[in-house]
């Protein structure tokens, strides 16, 4: 019985953790700018942290890739050492990026973050019953189900992470598309990494980001 209701437990924690850590929660798209196809896009995390950068910028890429567009990563044209710690010359930046003949400019920057402390009440168990061995005698029922009557309340820590992303025409540097999005406790950057680049695709190619 108690391995029923741990198994129950479990499946039941699995179900509510499934649900999404990135969610959109706003966008905007320029219905005045040309509606001219978009075929191939650079993607650009807007980071100092070299892996945060690349690992964002590979699953933003193969997002796309996977969808039919040509990919540019812009840790592959505009490595780390481009600026070597000072601040980005335009003429000599937006050249790389021309150089590379795509048709818009996708930015990924964090905005802003926050730590919440939430209290989660506790909660009365119970799983279905399929066998019925236990009810025999008083002590064994009371000894099986004891332990699982009440899990009590504790304090847990949020991390909430606000990024905007934009998608820019590579040519005018016109803003085409941009998007808010919040991301809930990642597990991990590969884990968040992979899950917001699919959101925010699916975002942008619900909007008509892309034409």
């Amino acid at each position: 019985m108690k391995k029923l209701l741990f198994i129950y437990f479990v499946l039941a924690a699995g179900v509510f953790s499934c649900a999404p850590a990135t969610q959109v929660t706003g966008s905007w798209k320029n219905d005045k700018a040309p509606s001219e196809k978009i075929q191939s896009i650079m993607v650009t995390a807007l980071t100092g942290r070299a892996n945060a950068r690349q690992t964002v910028e590979n699953d933003l890429a193969s997002a796309l890739e996977k969808d039919g567009y040509k990919a540019v990563k812009s840790f592959d044209v505009i490595p780390p050492t481009f600026t070597q710690g000072k601040s980005p010359d335009k003429e000599a930046l937006l050249a790389k990026i021309k150089g590379t003949d795509v048709d818009a400019i996708l930015t990924v920057a964090l905005i802003d973050q926050e730590t919440e402390n939430r209290y989660v009440p506790g909660s009365y168990g119970y799983a279905p019953m399929t066998r019925f061995g236990y009810y025999g005698r008083f002590w064994g029922y009371y000894n099986t189900w004891y332990p699982t009557l009440y899990s009590p309340g504790y304090y847990t820590e949020d991390k909430i992470y606000f990024l905007e992303t934009n998608l820019y025409d590579a040519r005018t540097e016109e803003l085409l598309w941009s998007a808010q999005s919040e991301t809930y406790n990642p597990g991990s950057l590969t884990e968040f990494s992979k899950e917001f680049s699919s959101v925010v695709l699916a975002k942008m190619e619900k909007d008509g980001a892309l034409k």
